[in-house]
């Protein structure tokens, strides 16, 4: 093996960033927490991992039995050398879009650039140009600005040669080097966490051992080890989402990573040798059947990835190193949205048949309630006798449901105080819609219109389209008044479609057209609150989330399981971003009330359901809800999560209690609290597992759940300024930790703290 030695270091806040050169100018990355900088590093037995995952067809693939499991380190990887690194430094507030930034780089001294604008935040780009051969080159573009705890880096690659060639891979980032803190192969040392998402299922934590991803190396060293996951599709968080977590659990060293990808993507673990290399981008040939060709001059640029390390620190306070990643599109957004107001959405209230005098009843029930919008759902331009996923698409005021117009309704939503809002399936036609027969203008595979069980989907690349989506989209927002959209996307296109080189490569394109048209919208409705929903939440990835004001959380719209999969979110998208259904029926407990209520503490408040039909004892517990919401949104807004119990193991059927812990910026704190089926008993010595062990392993609700809190970064104490529930509840402090006696199950608490 060559010799490697450091080639530029970079200190980014409380991370090192890490180039390693090898003695044929190969380039790797290393990226490092500053803290445990002077650790030793134990020697490994490794070669050189490229900075750049690339292959093109043609090339060598990597052997070892690499073929069929991944297309790293073929050929076309190796072969990519070191032109030159370049650093620009330059105020944060600049374009931080710029994918040319080649041009503008100058050589500067790296150890110089770290301390420019000190006084000021500043913007570091740290740019690495390789070439082969060739002609091609790999522009790899880290980005960090000052104060972030994460970095962002992407891949471009150009054909500057004379001949043309196809991308089968192009990685977006690859770290190398995990974990330097172990010795050898790391045996027992490494964790690997993923994040799971199902329909109404979002947002299970995965966590698994490098042994349990058969992922050890092999007595010889020659065979490829490699986890390669993903997603195929128009959905990007259907079954994991552009999540990854490595731990090194000796040295309680995280590394991960999120992609900012609408389409298509994958992340791989991968060694061969001693060392762990992770990476991630674009969904290659053998995953997701894309392939790219470059003519001569041509380039791409792969999805952003974000990326961040650091040490001594839990697993949720590491995911919000990479969540902060959205906090300057969140703080971009619309002006109502700073303070997270509480909406009405009318969809669990009517199931897909909203008419204006159904509306009239619900607002004069909610009127004065304190809700900012009011989003009228699925089903206002649904035909008479058809279900509203069926007939989606023409997009033509039903006159059935709105015998006066919809004028006179959105007029009707502004005299009550708020902003009238609309839904749209903006990508999909229903099979009983006129717009399904528009063949010429909708995806095709294979030469064949491209058909689900229940939709189509429209050629957003088809200048009709975009001209038709302006008429029926934009042009209703812009006629009747509306201040909001609620986008929803109900199926997935799969693999890919046709109208380019590859399918993944035409589902590339697709996806990149509708983000471009959900940049339009905006500036055509200057202002608009835009709602990210895909079945719930199989688009809560960066990329919709940075385009949007907020997510629907999931369409688990009146479940028990709300909260858990509302506080495992925490760890992949902002809470101030994270919309949860509270679906108030009128047969409701004052206590499940209050269960529905609490449970979107963990995010934006969304009321729906039979509000016409509620007594005034319910509309008290609702009330106080709307109040204490308010007492905590700048918490929610701006904060950091500590789920205080363990992962609740079946999610439909939920036992035990879960306890979540949000910290604010401004000396404030709450604790939300559920309790769930199981035995009310003493835990095994109130540890707060909520779980005893044993051959059924029956849940266990403490009689009194103690949690100790943690300290304040003022080193004053907290006090319980607030408690919401349904009932007067015992929760006290006693020596730093919060105590709660539940009063059963199925039970919800918050309690807010202050100095």
């Amino acid at each position: 093996m060559s010799q490697i030695s450091v080639y530029k270091e970079y200190r980014l806040g409380d991370m090192l960033l890490r180039y390693l050169k090898d003695e044929e100018n190969r380039v790797g990355l290393m990226l490092l927490p500053v803290s445990c900088r002077e650790m030793e590093l134990p020697c490994k037995d490794v070669g050189m991992d490229p900075l750049v995952q690339v292959k093109l067809a043609g090339d060598v693939y990597q052997g070892g039995y690499a073929p069929g499991n991944t297309l790293r380190d073929s050929e076309s990887a190796m072969a990519l050398r070191l032109v030159k690194q370049t650093v620009v430094t330059e105020d944060a507030g600049q374009d931080e879009g710029q994918d040319n930034a080649q041009s503008n780089c100058q050589d500067k001294d790296p150890d110089n650039a770290q301390n420019d604008g000190r006084d000021r935040a500043r913007k570091l780009v740290i740019e690495t140009i390789l070439e082969d051969a060739r002609g091609c080159r790999a522009v790899h573009r880290v980005q960090w600005i000052e104060g972030d705890p994460f970095i962002t880096c992407r891949t471009g690659f150009e054909n500057c040669g004379g001949q043309p060639v196809m991308l089968e891979l192009l990685s977006s980032f690859s770290l190398t080097g995990i974990s330097p803190y172990a010795p050898g192969d790391c045996a027992g040392a490494i964790q690997v966490h993923r994040i799971q998402s199902r329909w109404s299922q979002e947002g299970r934590l995965l966590t698994q051992s490098l042994e349990d991803l058969q992922l050890e190396t092999s007595w010889g060293k020659g065979a490829v080890r490699c986890e390669r996951f993903g997603q195929a599709g128009s959905m990007p968080v259907n079954h994991y989402f552009p999540f990854l977590a490595v731990e090194d659990t000796n040295a309680g060293v995280f590394w991960g990573a999120q992609l900012k990808c609408p389409a298509s993507w994958q992340m791989e673990v991968y060694r061969m040798d001693e060392n762990i290399a992770v990476s991630g981008g674009l969904a290659d040939r053998e995953f997701g059947h894309w392939m790219k060709k470059l003519e001569p001059g041509e380039s791409i640029t792969g999805p952003e990835a974000i990326l961040s390390v650091s040490a001594g620190i839990s697993l949720d306070e590491f995911c919000q190193r990479l969540t902060r990643a959205g906090e300057r599109a969140a703080d971009a957004g619309p002006a109502p949205e700073q303070d997270l107001p509480v909406m009405f959405n009318e969809y669990c209230t009517t199931w897909g048949v909203p008419a204006h005098d159904t509306i009239r009843d619900i607002l004069q029930a909610i009127r004065d309630k304190g809700f900012a919008y009011f989003v009228i759902d699925a089903g206002w331009y649904k035909k008479d006798g058809v279900t509203w996923d069926r007939s989606m698409g023409d997009y033509i005021p039903s006159r059935s449901l709105f015998p006066e117009g919809l004028d006179k309704t959105t007029a009707m939503i502004r005299e009550a105080g708020m902003v009238p809002g609309l839904w749209f399936e903006l990508e999909n036609v229903g099979d009983l819609a006129d717009a399904y027969h528009q063949t010429d203008h909708l995806l095709k595979r294979d030469g064949a219109v491209l058909t689900t069980t229940r939709r189509r989907f429209w050629d957003m690349q088809d200048p009709w389209v975009r001209e038709y989506l302006r008429e029926r989209v934009i042009g209703t927002l812009q006629t009747y008044g509306f201040g909001y959209m609620k986008i929803d996307y109900n199926d997935t296109i799969g693999i890919g479609c046709d109208g380019a080189e590859s399918l993944g490569e035409g589902l590339r394109r697709n996806m990149a057209a509708t983000m471009d048209f959900l940049k339009e919208v905006k500036q055509a409705v200057p202002g608009i609150v835009l709602e990210n929903c895909a079945s719930g939440g199989h688009r809560l990835e960066p990329g919709f989330m940075a385009e949007t004001a907020m997510a629907s959380f999931s369409d688990a719209h009146e479940c028990p399981e709300i909260p858990i999969i509302a506080a495992c979110l925490h760890r992949v998208i902002l809470p101030r971003q994270s919309q949860i259904w509270a679906v108030i029926r009128r047969e409701d407990s004052l206590k499940r009330i209050a269960y529905s209520i609490a449970s979107t503490f963990l995010g934006r408040m969304c009321l729906s359901g039979d509000v016409t039909q509620l007594s005034a004892e319910q509309w008290d517990v609702i009330d106080r809800g709307i109040a204490f919401y308010h007492r905590i949104a700048p918490i929610i807004r701006n904060g950091t999560t500590r789920i205080l119990s363990d992962p609740v193991p079946m999610v439909r059927h939920p036992q035990g209690w879960q306890g979540v812990l949000r910290t604010g910026e401004n000396g404030e704190a709450f604790v939300l609290l559920h309790t769930f089926a199981g035995k009310i008993g003493d835990a095994p010595e109130n540890t707060g597992t909520g779980r005893t062990t044993g051959e059924c392993e029956t849940a266990v609700i403490p009689e009194t759940v103690s949690i100790r809190l943690p300290e304040r970064y003022d080193g004053k104490e907290w006090h319980i300024s607030g408690i919401y529930s349904d009932t007067e509840e015992n929760i006290i402090l006693k020596e730093g930790r919060l105590l709660w006696k539940p009063a059963g199950n199925w039970k919800a608490a918050a309690v807010l703290l202050t100095d």
